[in-house]
């Protein structure tokens, strides 16, 4: 059998449409894609020849013979993602189509550098393909979120807040050590996403706040992930206003990040004398209805809210979905509309949507699969 990749042209179209789920036959993949039959039929044959295809059962009569259901062959191969945070790394296998087969937490303290932990998250996916993967199933591709600005064009990491060592790190090198197949290096908020613009399948234009230890957020354009050079949606180094002053980890005054990042409230909660670890701990507060951490969580939203109102009036987006840890603490986000609501154009507002994201812990690593499904099909 015949596993190939990449497949490009017109069968790297077919494969894409079904592995993203919006053809099931043969008749949706002519549909959509303009071929005419016959072709898509011989496309078909050869995918599934290759093992990239299966095609079985039956699906809904549109009038004639009920068409056979096409999917990806169990056997095409798997895709090795990491969503790295602080002082943890979730790692996944997905099948090609981007559904998870198996999810892994593992503690990793991004602070010992960037060869010990991305070894650590390679010997991770190593053990993982070891223990869940069928001997001839192929691994296609592996990918990883980094918390911090990742220069799109070489892959490294840029003067990121709370990483010692890894400014312009090359981390997809690397990876590459150990791998010879495509690799996805991402910043974790544009992960995360791209993941989420799947779970908003009408809307084409995102903001996803990702609150976490840190504050990031991914930018949806027209149903694509929007990357700049590197720093689009980087709201967390966008200056506040304050009645006092705080030096962000970055060197400036007044970030967004130095308010209202689950370290900034963590170490306020310190400071008032109450010990959390990790943002998690701060939601267990909020739910608890401990005041400190109320008040705090509350004046986050706000804060974050207020840089959102500039960005909603500029962009003028469908949805603005928050999301990480912090977003479980239902003060922050009904803070952050309040904000937006106040303050916005009601032209911007008028149809805006602000809620929780959908896609739940793994949205970086559905983002991952979805990106590196498309690197993977088209790697020289």
């Amino acid at each position: 059998m015949n596993q190939r990749l990449p497949v490009q042209g017109a069968q790297g179209d077919l494969l894409r449409l079904v592995a993203t789920g919006k053809a099931e036959s043969r008749a949706d993949l002519a549909r959509l894609s303009g071929l005419a039959a016959s072709s898509v039929s011989l496309r078909v044959e050869e995918l599934i020849d290759a093992g990239l295809l299966a095609e079985e059962g039956s699906g809904a009569s549109r009038g004639g013979r009920r068409p056979r259901l096409l999917r990806l062959s169990a056997r095409a191969g798997v895709l090795a993602v990491a969503d790295l945070g602080a002082h943890h790394v979730r790692l996944g296998l997905l099948d090609l189509s981007g559904a998870p087969l198996v999810v892994e937490e593992r503690p990793c303290e991004i602070a010992d550098g960037p060869r010990a932990t991305l070894d650590r998250i390679a010997d991770g996916f190593d053990e993982m393909v070891a223990a869940h993967v069928p001997a001839g199933v192929p691994l296609r591709g592996v990918g990883t979120g980094i918390p911090g600005p990742v220069d799109p064009a070489t892959r490294r990491v840029v003067t990121p807040s709370r990483m010692p060592g890894w400014n312009d790190f090359p981390v997809a090198d690397h990876l590459a050590t150990r791998y010879d197949l495509p690799i996805l290096v991402e910043n974790d908020a544009n992960l995360m996403a791209a993941g989420e613009a799947r779970w908003w399948p009408d809307h084409e234009n995102l903001m996803v706040v990702k609150a976490g230890t840190g504050i990031g957020c991914g930018v949806i354009v027209n149903g694509r992930l929007h990357r700049g050079r590197g720093a689009a949606g980087d709201i967390s180094h966008v200056r506040v206003r304050s009645d006092s002053s705080v030096i962000c980890a970055c060197g400036h005054p007044d970030c967004l990040e130095a308010y209202a990042s689950g370290a900034a409230l963590m170490t306020a909660l310190s400071e008032a004398g109450i010990e959390v670890t990790r943002p998690a701990d701060i939601v267990s507060l909020v739910h608890d209805a401990v005041p400190e951490a109320t008040s705090l969580v509350r004046n986050a939203g706000r804060r974050i809210g207020e840089v959102l109102t500039v960005l909603v009036n500029f962009f003028n987006p469908d949805v603005v979905a928050v999301g990480g840890s912090l977003s479980a603490a239902e003060p922050l986000i009904t803070s952050i509309r309040a904000a937006v609501w106040e303050r916005c154009l009601p032209l911007a507002t008028r149809d805006l949507e602000i809620a929780p994201a959908r896609a739940g812990r793994d949205a970086a690593l559905l983002g991952a699969g979805a990106l590196l499904l498309e690197a993977a099909l088209t790697h020289p």
